[in-house]
């Protein structure tokens, strides 16, 4: 789930392949728009135009202040399901983490800390909207503040380095996430079933990583897939969904488990618990093209899903 394939993260060409999206992420750029009435003395004196991810930013932290949201003791994952809610009808974008690699940099170099509030696929929403909400309860909020927010959830331990760096499975986002305090795998509690099958997908779709190509890039891929197998994920069986759904809270984090062989999950996205008490999911789909909440309820949902096993469940902390 990154901005490369994720084993932080989509259209491939089958089915198997489509499930991977998850893993990938793609460039992301805002373009300001210039008046076609203005003269080109009237543009040079004009104040050059607000960029459209620092206004999000100021007005998505600001809603959380004026909400209550922003408070020390107001849930995390309901600060960020309230961001998520403002960045309803905001375009998708794959492979959003795999620009510099097109560009022609290298895996092993330092990855560049690629940051959006304008365009998301899965995993860069759920990781924006915690950013934001982490960010809320400052005085100023910084689009550095938030980079380091988001720096620290995508990166093993916290700390950005290569393209391998990277946690490119989501079910490895929230066991780093949750050695480090900053989630709590609702799993155990929730009586999810041990998912011990080896992930391979990556090494095992070689040519569907363009990072890959690179042997040593490759060799430490394999050796992070391998070290996964001493940490089995803890998946609630879709059949189960119903009976913990009263335990799942607005803002916890979900991954859709899947039995695609050598990946552990297929998409990422946030619950949400609408006015009714009906819970939902607020994502960003590849299918609408859009951040929405679904129509159909959170087990609905997942009884969908070809292939689905169930989901993992994490809990934001603060």
């Amino acid at each position: 789930m990154s901005d490369a394939p994720l084993a932080r993260r989509d259209v491939l060409r089958d089915a198997t392949l489509a499930a991977a999206a998850l893993l990938l992420r793609a460039p992301l750029a805002a373009c300001a728009r210039e008046s076609p009435r203005s003269s080109r003395t009237e543009r040079l004196a004009a104040s050059p135009p607000a960029d459209p991810d620092h206004t999000r930013l100021t007005h998505w932290t600001g809603a959380l202040r004026d909400e209550g949201l922003a408070r020390p003791d107001a849930p995390l994952g309901r600060s960020a399901a309230r961001v998520g809610e403002l960045a309803a009808g905001t375009p998708y974008e794959a492979y959003t983490l795999e620009a510099y690699l097109r560009a022609g940099g290298s895996p092993p170099e330092a990855e560049p800390l690629t940051l959006s509030l304008t365009r998301f696929d899965c995993v860069t929403l759920v990781e924006a909207c915690l950013a934001v909400a982490r960010v809320a309860d400052e005085s100023a909020p910084t689009w550095e503040g938030f980079g380091r927010e988001v720096e620290r959830m995508r990166y093993r331990g916290g700390e950005r380095r290569g393209y391998t760096s990277r946690l490119h499975y989501f079910s490895e986002w929230i066991a780093d996430g949750e050695k480090r305090g900053m989630v709590r795998d609702l799993g155990p509690e929730l009586g999810g079933v041990e998912d011990a099958r080896p992930i391979r997908f990556m090494t095992g779709h070689r040519d569907s990583y363009p990072a890959l190509t690179e042997d040593a890039v490759f060799r430490e891929i394999g050796a992070i897939e391998r070290g996964l197998d001493r940490r089995p994920r803890r998946v609630i069986p879709t059949a189960r969904i119903p009976e913990v759904a009263g335990s799942i809270e607005t803002g916890d984090v979900l991954a859709f488990a899947t039995a695609i062989p050598g990946l552990d999950v297929t998409h990422a996205a946030f619950a949400y618990r609408d006015a009714k008490g009906s819970l939902r999911v607020l994502h960003a789909p590849l299918s609408g093209g859009v951040v929405e909440v679904t129509g159909s309820t959170l087990p609905q949902y997942v009884a969908a899903i070809r292939r689905a096993t169930g989901i993992l469940v994490a809990r934001p902390l603060a």
